[in-house]
């Protein structure tokens, strides 16, 4: 499923000091997930400092921010990895952004829909799913509920996909 469409990271969240530091809000694992990286946004930001703020994000810096201004300029931005440039994957992970946008279809190769979103409210990741007639469901990212799924399509199975 690799591509080179970004993957977003992280977003920064605003200022951090007045020496050019930005707080980030993590979408992946910890602060692990964006060390490996040293350049983000096609090569825009350049990473010199990054750590751990103790509450689930990180405070890092960037070459091209000096400054207090620069920083609060950046609240808002996202920062974007090629998707090729990630890890490779173990049977059964996957990345949220290669499921994005993904026909679902049902396991008797009924149309379901369009994945469009992915979330996680404690207990897993769950599809959202909006269907041809733009009505919605979800379905939770399990075996049982998604038996199989490829850079193609995702398969649902029919008693997991709500009817329409």
């Amino acid at each position: 499923m690799a591509s080179d469409k970004p993957v977003t990271l992280a977003a920064i969240a605003g200022a951090h000091g007045v020496t050019g530091d930005v707080r980030h809000k993590l979408f992946g694992e910890g602060v692990e997930s964006l060390q490996r990286f040293r350049a983000f946004n096609d090569s825009a930001l350049t990473l010199t400092k990054l750590r751990d703020d103790g509450k689930g994000g990180a405070i890092a810096r960037f070459a091209e921010v000096t400054d207090r201004n620069g920083a609060e300029a950046l609240r808002g931005t996202t920062l974007t990895v090629p998707r090729s440039a990630l890890p490779p994957l173990e049977e059964g992970e996957y990345y949220h952004a290669d499921l994005l946008g993904l026909p679902a279809v049902s396991t008797e190769d009924e149309d379901l829909g369009e994945v469009i979103a992915i979330d996680n409210f404690g207990a897993g990741d769950v599809l959202e799913i909006k269907r041809p007639t733009g009505k919605r469901f979800m379905v939770p990212m399990r075996i049982e509920a998604v038996p199989e799924w490829d850079d193609a399509r995702i398969v649902i199975t029919a008693s997991f996909a709500e009817p329409d």
